[in-house]
């Protein structure tokens, strides 16, 4: 009786003094933190597509616009994901590689889409991106591997333009770790089975580009920075499998898909 006694004033103990904790916290700045965050993000975001707009030429074509538009709007809409807040470039550049920057930032080098032998490929990998951004991926990289105080100088425009430009050769040519990336192709998956996108072209993607390596006469950044893309391509085929989807539907129809193509060769 005595121990349950004493239990029972412990809990009522331990209950006040939590709340008394508590009551102590300024919750407003807890949650202003939020705030924060999204305005370091926006303003990083400006940064950094400032070197890549600076450095880059980027397509304008109002026919190569609006047909990758097409694609993310469809991608969003079929996955209940905000479209307003996601900005696309399409950079005329014949390395194979996309990004995310903060910001929910989506940078397309021209040489993904014309080394993509169907849409689907691009769709997986666009989709990928888009995972990134919606998991918070970003931002996660770059405190890990810049860290936050450098990061909050950099969008208080205190960081010296050498960082800016090393910031932004992370986030277009070096890896996310495993976990992430991992978490990325899943979530790809995800979104391509909802928009009713058929995700093993994607895999193919994987496995052909890993194949052709260095013999390769363009860069393959978005494989170089993926490692082992032929285990992500079987997990994605096991993913896939698992939600036995096989009604398909493309964005994009067959001439709009082929015209898109020879529009970026024509502005090479």
């Amino acid at each position: 009786m005595r121990k349950t006694l004493i239990q029972g004033v412990i809990t009522i103990l331990l209950f006040f003094g939590t709340w008394f904790v508590l009551k102590q916290i300024d919750w407003v700045k807890v949650f202003n933190v939020q705030k924060v965050t999204n305005k370091t993000e926006q303003k990083l975001g400006e940064l950094l597509w400032a070197v890549f707009s600076k450095n880059e030429k980027e397509n304008t074509s109002v026919y190569v616009v609006n047909s990758l538009d097409s694609i993310v709007t469809f991608i969003c809409k079929a996955n209940n994901i905000e479209r307003l807040s996601k900005k696309v470039h399409i950079l005329d550049n014949e390395d194979i590689n996309a990004f995310a920057l903060p910001n929910e930032q989506l940078i397309i080098f021209s040489g993904l889409i014309l080394n993509s032998e169907n849409q689907e490929e691009l769709i997986g990998v666009i989709c990928h991106e888009i995972a990134h951004t919606e998991l918070n991926h970003v931002m996660k990289k770059l405190v890990k591997e810049i860290g936050l105080s450098v990061l909050l100088s950099m969008s208080a425009g205190n960081a010296g333009s050498e960082i800016i430009k090393e910031t932004a050769k992370i986030l277009s040519s070096s890896a996310y770790d495993r976990t992430l990336e991992k978490e990325a192709d899943i979530k790809a998956v995800e979104y391509m089975v909802r928009a009713k996108i058929n995700p093993e072209p994607f895999a193919n993607f994987l496995y052909r580009q890993s194949a052709v390596g260095n013999n390769s006469p363009t860069d393959l950044t978005w494989i170089s920075t993926h490692p082992d893309s032929k285990e992500r391509a079987e997990y994605i085929i096991v993913h896939f499998k698992q939600s036995k989807l096989t009604d398909f539907k493309p964005i994009l129809n067959k001439r709009t898909w082929e015209k898109l193509k020879d529009e970026l060769k024509n502005s090479k």
